[in-house]
């Protein structure tokens, strides 16, 4: 099993790679870390001593002084290459840096100099490094006006800002799980390279994606309609999209009743993609579900009787819970990386409609069961 600690790993590209490493036990052993390692040698050099591994994400990437920035990063890769030798640390390091390397900025050339410090520290002391040149990356919980310009018009659309278009430019893009997926493939490998370009998986103009998520929000956050997703990035926008929506105060969604002499007619969903619907019952104090996906999008819909629905980001203790009745058909949506279930809390059966964006598959099912 190899031990594998994130430098940043509470960041966001940091947070995604520990919590997909904790899909596979049985291979990888995480070792916490936190930034204030940094401050303190003996902390960091017993954070060093136990990993296999590190991956190396630390970094500053927005701050008002260029030089700052620099010096930051500078001595962060400092910092970790002086705990490397003072433990006799054979690790392997894969040290995120940008493709704004090729830049004429302070940023770029503090990656470049950064990987650079711990390409000599392997290559003198007989360590292994993977130098990660790494395009733009956009995914669930980034940080807005500050990860990524996707981030921020995710964030002013689910929040009642409008966006503003400042550069159209062409933007090299990768979806923050398909890079994890990729920094896993290169632990797993064991081998060297100093300098790795990671490719983009989208080229898209700023004006194009703001596009989608504007039509997002007009359908899926206004409307309730699942838009439709022709591709892998488009499937990826969206679940971004919907991260960042403020659960809270956004569902339950009642739906619309049409009633007449013969009883009652509710829409579900809107389909611009397909998937599969579901029925069940549940009978009086049984809970159904306790279990999360990184991909799939689900509702859950309650038409008669009466729930509680519980969801439960992964890495937090907050639970949000959501009270509906078949008085008064609604609906909740399951975001990614959320826990959820599902229990009859009334008197009589529940009666509830599921629909999930692709059909099961028990060999790739992405389903994870975890007590929300």
């Amino acid at each position: 099993m190899r031990k594998i600690g994130i430098t940043g790993q509470n960041g966001f590209i940091g947070r995604h790679l520990y919590n997909t490493l904790g899909l596979f036990p049985e291979e990888f052993e995480r070792i916490d870390f936190n930034k204030d390692f940094f401050e303190n040698n003996e902390q960091l050099d017993k954070f060093v001593a136990e990993c296999d591994v590190i991956v190396h994400l630390a970094a500053m990437n927005r701050h008002e002084s260029e030089q700052f920035i620099y010096d930051t990063n500078i001595a962060l890769a400092q910092k970790l290459v002086d705990s490397l030798k003072r433990t006799n640390s054979k690790a392997h390091v894969l040290m995120s840096s940008s493709t704004q390397e090729e830049r004429d900025n302070l940023y770029g050339k503090s990656k470049k100099e950064g990987r650079e410090v711990i390409v000599q520290w392997a290559n003198e002391n007989g360590g292994k490094v993977t130098g990660l040149i790494i395009p733009n990356v956009f995914g669930a919980f980034g940080k807005p006006f500050y990860n990524s310009f996707i981030a921020t018009f995710c964030y002013q659309l689910t929040h009642n800002e409008t966006p503003s278009l400042a550069n159209d430019g062409e933007v090299k893009l990768i979806y923050v799980q398909e890079l994890v997926h990729l920094i896993i493939s290169e632990i797993r490998s064991e081998k060297s390279n100093a300098e790795l370009f990671i490719e983009p998986t989208a080229t898209k103009k700023v004006s194009e994606v703001l596009a989608l998520l504007e039509e997002y929000k007009s359908k899926y956050f206004e409307n309730g309609e699942i838009p439709a997703l022709n591709n892998s990035f488009e499937h990826n926008l969206f679940n971004t999209y919907r991260s960042y929506i403020d659960y809270k105060t956004h569902y339950p969604v009642k739906f619309t009743q049409h009633t007449d002499p013969r009883g009652a007619f509710v829409e579900v969903i809107r389909l611009g993609i397909g998937g599969q619907c579901s029925f069940s019952t549940t009978v009086p104090g049984i809970t159904r579900g306790n279990h999360f996906h990184t991909r799939k999008i689900e509702r859950f819909a309650v038409i008669r009787g009466r729930a509680l629905i519980q969801l439960r980001k992964i890495d937090t203790n907050e639970v949000l819970d959501f009270y509906l009745d078949g008085t008064e058909p609604a609906y909740v949506d399951m975001p990614i990386w959320y826990t959820h279930n599902i229990k009859n809390i009334g008197d009589e059966d529940l009666y509830t409609i599921f629909w999930i964006n692709e059909a099961y598959n028990a060999e790739d099912a992405d389903t994870y069961f975890v007590e929300v």
